[in-house]
């Protein structure tokens, strides 16, 4: 296959950036607890300077997966997947979730919802970020609100994006990482104060699990 070749067959979301593709439990948002497989596309350009996974910014890293070999790799282990970044919406998908469907499979996606919106799914985790905003598409179809707490300004963001999304959005507010001490008491006060938001936590890093 040559070059030009492949880039077409990306373009059309029939090959896709993979980064990598496992089996774990869903640690945060409304599925937390959930057995879920998760499926990893690389390629990002929102450029979160506090990003945990940051080596899946680059696409090139990635080896372009044929979407037939992800979703037989994925139904072996779960009815429910779980696509997520990177940013795949950088990518058409499709070919990707038509396939997941066909299967008979629940499909979720994690997104800063920077860009189009392409694919079938039954549930739109939308993670808006401040410096690319998401799409008035995604606001209208997200089920759940996913802001990240780093600092006191967050909480402003997060009432500027809770005003966009739908009203049968959850809205969730989830303390970054590495500023979970210091954060998580001002969020507890603020969701007291604020009872429309739900607390998000990382579970799945205290269960020390993927």
């Amino acid at each position: 296959m040559t070059r030009r070749e492949q880039q077409e067959l990306i373009d059309k979301g029939l090959l896709l950036p993979l980064m990598e593709e496992f089996y774990t439990i869903q640690g945060e948002g409304y599925h937390k607890g959930t057995a879920a497989y998760f499926i990893r596309i690389g390629g990002c350009d929102v450029g979160c300077h506090w990003c945990d996974v940051k080596e899946s910014w680059l696409a090139e890293l990635h080896p372009p997966t044929a979407t037939e070999q992800i979703v037989e790799n994925a139904v072996k282990y779960s009815n429910t997947i779980v696509v997520t970044g990177g940013e795949p919406l950088m990518w058409d998908m499709n070919p990707l979730t038509d396939q997941l469907k066909a299967k008979g499979l629940q499909t979720h996606i994690e997104t800063s919802g920077a860009y189009k919106l392409t694919g079938v799914w039954d549930w739109i985790c939308l993670s808006p970020k401040k410096n690319k905003l998401p799409t008035e598409e995604v606001y209208e179809k997200a089920h759940e609100l996913k802001c990240i707490i780093y600092n006191k300004d967050d909480f402003r963001f997060a009432e500027e994006q809770a005003a966009k999304v739908n009203s049968n959005c959850i809205l969730y507010l989830q303390p970054e990482w590495s500023k979970r001490d210091k954060m998580m008491p001002q969020i507890v006060d603020y969701v007291m104060a604020n009872p429309k938001w739900k607390v998000s936590l990382q579970t799945h890093k205290y269960l020390n699990i993927p």
